[in-house]
Order: C-alpha cells, then structure tokens, then sequence
C-alpha cells in the first residue's frame, strides 16, 4: 500500500517540480531519489514494517511475491533511468512530466501486482496504459510517434472496452467484482455469462502483453516511439502485467476444465513462432528488438500454462533478467545514430566495455547459459515438464529459442567483426558513468545466471 501512494505523491512532487524549477538539472536526481525510496519502503512494508495502514475492505491483497515484484519493477526502473536519464530529457522541452508520468505508472503497477477485485485490476490497467499513450507520442516533431501514439490509443481503447465487458459479464453471473467469487469458476458448472466475461478477459490481457494473434500493435508502437520509452513500455509494463495476468490465472483459471490449457498452447506457439521467424528479417535493431519481445512474452506464458512452483518462481526470475537485459541493451540503441545492424559495425573496438556488455545482455535474451536469461529460460521449460504433459511445447519452445540465437548474434557479428564506418558514424557520445554503470549492470545478469536463488531466496525467507 505505501508503494501505491508514495508513487502517486511522487508523481506530483515531479509534476510540480517542472513549473519551481527554472531548470532541468534537479529533476533527474529527484526522480532517483524516489526510485530509492519506493524500493526501500517496498521491501520494508515486505518485511513487515509499514509506514501507514489502510483499510483497502480487501480490495486489494499484499503478499510476498506481489512484493517481489514490484522490487524487480522499481529495481529495474532506477537502473533505466539513471542510464537513459540524459535521453528522457531530451525527447522533448517538458522532462517534469515525463518523470512524473514513469511515477503514475509505478503507481498502477503496484496496483496490478496486489489487486483483490477486478475493479482494482481494471484501475490499474489503466493507471498503467493511459501515461504510455502520452509517453509513446511525446516526439511531437515526429510523424512516427504521433501515428504510433494515435495507433496504440485506438487499440488500446479497444482491449480496454473487451476488458470492461468481460468484467461486466462475470459481474452479472457472480454479483461481485471479488476475485473469491470468480475463482469458484467450475462450482456451479458450465455458466455463459461468466465462461464469456473471462474469454473477454482472456483476450484483453493477452493484447496488453503482445501475445499472438494479438500483438499487431507492438512492432509500429514500439518502432515510433522515441527509444528511450520504448524501453520501459518493453520492460517494466510488459512484466507489470505478466503480475496481473499471472494473479488472474490463480484466482479465476485454476478451477477451469483442462481445455483452456490447450488454447494456451496455440497462444504459446503462435507467440514465439510469429515473434522469432518475424525477428529473423528485420533490418532494423529496434524493430527487431520489437518481435523479440513478443517471443519473450510467449516464453513468460509458461508461467501461466504451468502454473507451478517452478513456474512461479521462474517468472519472477524471467521478469528480472528481461528487464535488466533488454535496459541494457536499449540504453546503448538510443546512443547509436543508425538503428540497423550496421551502426553496430565496428563498436568492438571503438568502445570495447560497453560492445561487452551488450554481448552480455544479448547472449541472456538468447538463453546462453551462466546468464540469467539462462535459468529464466529453463525454469519456464521446466514447468511445463513438471506439469506432466505438452513435452511437445517445450521441444518446440527449444527450437524457436535456437532460432532466436541467429538474430542476436547478427548484433554480436556487426560488434566484433566488422569494421567501424569510415567516418565515424558509429562513434558514441558516452560517459564513463554510463559505461561503468552498463558494466555493473552486465555483471548483475551473470551474478544472477551463477546464483538464481539470490532472487528466488527472499521469496521465502
């Protein structure tokens, strides 16, 4: 609960911070002292020790791993801005409100990651989206993220209004937004409405996180947003509702037949075949970052497939090394003034430590073992093995995950073995304070790949 507010007062401190201060040199430090904050009092209240105690009438439900998280979202969060900070005030002439903005959407993330009812979920669904379509459209000098801010509004509005009918349908068979009440789904036996309300449902949050057959919107949102927000809608609101979907699926679907399991496959096969095969013929970095996103997702749906121990802890392990490693390797991408595989030619050897880390980064979204993407990878995978059927789905899971290497080592080939513009169109304006801060984070991704149970740990003690 302290999560959700101090972000949301946060979010006002930013917001007004903009119109003080005649300039722009306070706001990213402040904007890092309340990620600090947030984390702190986040794994405080997980420990037991409040701030302030509200009455929510059990609209919302705090538990451990809902703490987790959100330590994983802020975590991930203070690392992106304090490498994309510089980036975030430079989209446009209003940073203030950007900052506060990422704050509202922190906001809604604790929301998501807590709720008891699906007004709740509903609240921060949209506490999350609406920010993001301000953000995705926040280079207004460019027709490309106008057209994909106007583009992700419509679709959005659209997955919003399936939602809210969906919520109205189980509403009318159960009488009660409670999630007690939608749990209890095979009770009663087969009931229209509410088999419908959660079909809606279903299909709402399989578009929030760009799941196939509903994930059109993500290559032309996340290609004409300016890159710096790309990021962050790529990472911390992808895992965000991942928790929601996730917390869903343990109330409502738990009691559903075996069938839907099966409509899960497909979504799982068609995710990761149309996101890696569509992968392999971009000629743009940050387009193809686009498709490897919806693979992702397809492997964090295991954890809803399954849902087991493994695959419950290997969602919160997934969540982590995505987030870190796609951070990483969208902070480098904003730097580079040619986005396809040949502004990478050369980086080997013109910035040595930062094209190691992005190998590093790269190597853990391909699943290459001592990185964290690694083990996310595998206690996805072991999952569905545990669950005692599908071994299918996982052997095809394996294949699109090789396929997936041919795309990321493009990145690593430009890297390493072919030479630098002649020109220098490939030089990078860096800092030795982002280069350090790239190189610790590489080092986490490993740490995380060697120790796991640094993260799973706390889960239980």
């Amino acid at each position: 609960m302290n999560a959700i507010l101090l972000a949301g007062i946060w979010g006002l401190v930013m917001m007004y911070s903009g119109i003080l201060t005649k300039t722009n040199q306070a706001l990213r430090p402040m904007a890092i002292a309340g990620l600090i904050l947030l984390l702190v009092v986040n794994v405080a209240e997980m420990n037991g020790f409040s701030l302030l105690s509200i009455n929510t009438r059990d609209m919302l439900q705090f538990t451990r791993y809902g703490f987790m998280f959100n330590n994983i979202v802020f975590f991930s969060t203070l690392i992106y801005v304090l490498l994309s900070g510089p980036d975030i005030e430079a989209v446009g002439t209003n940073p203030a409100e950007y900052f506060a903005l990422i704050f509202f959407i922190l906001a809604g993330v604790s929301l998501v990651t807590s709720y008891n009812t699906l007004l709740m979920l509903f609240l921060g669904i949209e506490i999350i989206s609406i920010p993001l379509y301000i953000l995705t459209g926040s280079d207004k000098r460019n027709l490309k993220s106008n057209e994909a801010s106007l583009k992700y509004f419509l679709l959005g509005s659209f997955s919003t209004g399936v939602m809210l009918m969906g919520i109205a349908l189980i509403y009318g068979a159960r009488g009660s937004f409670g999630m007690e009440n939608v749990g209890v789904v095979a009770v009663k036996g087969f009931e229209p409405f509410m088999m419908a309300g959660l079909l809606l449902l279903y299909i709402s949050m399989l578009f929030k996180v760009s799941a196939a057959p509903f994930h059109f919107w993500t290559p032309d949102v996340y290609d004409g947003a300016p890159t710096v927000f790309t990021a962050f809608m790529a990472t911390v609101v992808k895992v965000a509702v991942f928790a929601a979907f996730l917390r869903l699926f343990n109330n409502a679907f738990a009691s559903l037949p075996d069938y839907w399991r099966m409509t899960m496959a497909v979504v799982i096969v068609l995710t990761l075949f149309i996101g890696n095969i569509t992968a392999v013929f971009q000629q743009s970095v940050k387009r193809m970052l686009a498709y490897s996103s919806i693979a992702q997702a397809g492997f964090m749906l295991f954890g809803l497939f399954s849902y087991n121990d493994y695959a419950q802890e290997g969602l919160l392990l997934y969540a982590a090394a995505y987030c870190l490693a796609t951070i990483g390797i969208f902070a480098i991408l904003s730097k580079m003034k040619d986005y396809t595989f040949d502004g990478y030619n050369g980086l080997a050897k013109q910035h040595p430590w930062l094209a190691a880390a992005n190998t590093i980064f790269l190597l853990s979204l391909a699943g290459i073992p001592l990185t964290a993407g690694f083990f996310a990878k595998y206690y996805m995978l072991a999952s569905a093995v545990k669950s005692g059927s599908y071994l299918w789905l996982v052997i095809f899971a394996v294949l699109m995950a090789a396929i997936s290497v041919y795309y990321y080592f493009r990145v690593i080939q430009s890297m390493y073995f072919k030479p630098a513009p002649e020109d220098g169109a490939g030089t990078l304006a860096v800092t030795p304070r982002f280069t350090i801060i790239l190189v610790l984070l590489a080092g986490l991704v490993i740490l995380l790949g060697l120790y796991p149970q640094l993260l799973i740990g706390p889960l239980y003690f």
